[in-house]
């Protein structure tokens, strides 16, 4: 066309233009071309077309370096994400089989000879996954709140005469403490610490780590924790039955429905709980500049891990929102201490916790 070139069909001028055959006959091709809608005013000169060549070439190298510049998560990060990934499969069982090996639920309409069994011996918890650990909890002195009882400790709606529950919820969060102490143990770094580090930061962090771990079996649906069959679905009114007043539980279900609403994915959640545990704040812990730079890591690790494999929207703000509720988790552990005092201030309800529960909550009877 910009060489006001003249073609002839060698044929009769009405060649069937195809992808296929597209080449054999000019003539035919330009006509075809024509018919559809091409116009040669719209034809580039050479000028024009270099220059569009040029324009894509740019937009594909500020597309290769727009790429270059995205975090990327490194083979090393990746490693620590499915090691904890590991860590969390083994340390915690979806089936909730275990539970059957706790002294029963008795709820307040159950029968009296379901009560008399839960009064039985207690089960015994080890801080030791195996043998050869040799850290234990029992050679440290007990880490507690620095809240003190006072005058109107003892005003919470709670009747302390009707625990029914107790019983067996103080052999779940046994059994709860001992699976965040294996998960503990495998999270990177956690073994380079000092014992009594490792011992200060578990004591401390124990009861955070089990309530992020309980969103799993949060329901929002009924605002219960289903774990399994109808025996170990837990109410609040279940957990005020093991001594536990609305000034926890309430805050609990909230801290449980905005978690739940930030769907996480499980490497985001495996991260957190590390990122809780690694906590260079804990009461008790020495070196902190070796608990932080651990913190630090896994924190990055974290934000990158957003940043490439979380979609929006569900990725705006993501890593702030997390880091809110370890604080939102520090109260709560907080008010958890205050209650825990109260009810173990009693002896005969401190006599149905677990030794496990006593030696990491801490034990006030003399």
């Amino acid at each position: 066309m910009k060489r006001k070139a003249m073609f002839t069909c060698p044929f009769n001028g009405d060649c069937k233009i195809t992808k296929d055959n597209r080449r054999h006959c000019q003539a035919c091709r330009l006509k075809r071309c024509i018919d559809i809608g091409m116009m040669k005013e719209f034809i580039l000169t050479d000028e024009e077309v270099q220059r569009k060549r040029e324009m894509i070439m740019k937009r594909k190298e500020e597309e290769a370096l727009k790429e270059s510049l995205k975090p990327k998560l490194l083979e090393e990060q990746q490693q620590v994400i499915e090691i904890l990934l590991e860590a969390h499969r083994k340390t915690y069982d979806p089936t909730y089989s275990d539970f059957s090996q706790f002294r029963p639920p008795v709820r307040q309409n159950d029968n009296k000879e379901q009560t008399s069994r839960s009064s039985s011996m207690t089960p015994g918890f080890s801080f030791s996954d195996d043998s050869s650990d040799t850290s234990s909890f029992s050679s440290e002195p007990m880490m507690l709140s620095s809240l003190e009882l006072n005058d109107d400790s003892t005003s919470m709606s709670i009747d302390f005469s009707h625990l029914s529950m107790l019983p067996h919820l103080a052999d779940l969060v046994s059994y709860s403490i001992q699976k965040v102490i294996g998960f503990a143990k495998m999270i990177p770094g956690f073994r380079s610490l000092a014992a009594e580090d490792q011992i200060a930061l578990l004591k401390s962090s124990a009861i955070e780590v089990i309530m992020l771990r309980s969103n799993q079996s949060f329901s929002l649906e009924d605002m219960s924790w289903t774990c399994g069959s109808n025996d170990f679905k837990y109410q609040v009114s279940d957990v005020t039955q093991a001594g536990h007043s609305l000034d926890l539980l309430e805050p609990l279900i909230k801290f449980q429905i905005s978690l739940k609403k930030l769907n996480l994915h499980e490497e985001e959640h495996v991260l957190l709980m590390a990122i809780c545990i690694l906590s260079p704040d804990r009461p008790g812990v020495q070196d902190t500049a070796l608990v932080e730079s651990i913190q630090d890591r896994l924190s990055q690790i974290l934000q990158t891990y957003i940043l490439c494999r979380h979609p929006p929207p569900g990725n705006h703000l993501l890593y702030p929102k997390m880091i809110q509720k370890l604080t939102d988790l520090r109260s709560l552990n907080e008010e958890h201490s205050k209650q825990y005092r109260c009810l173990s201030f009693l002896p005969e309800h401190s006599m149905q916790l677990t030794p496990l529960v006593l030696e990491v909550f801490g034990n006030e009877i003399s």
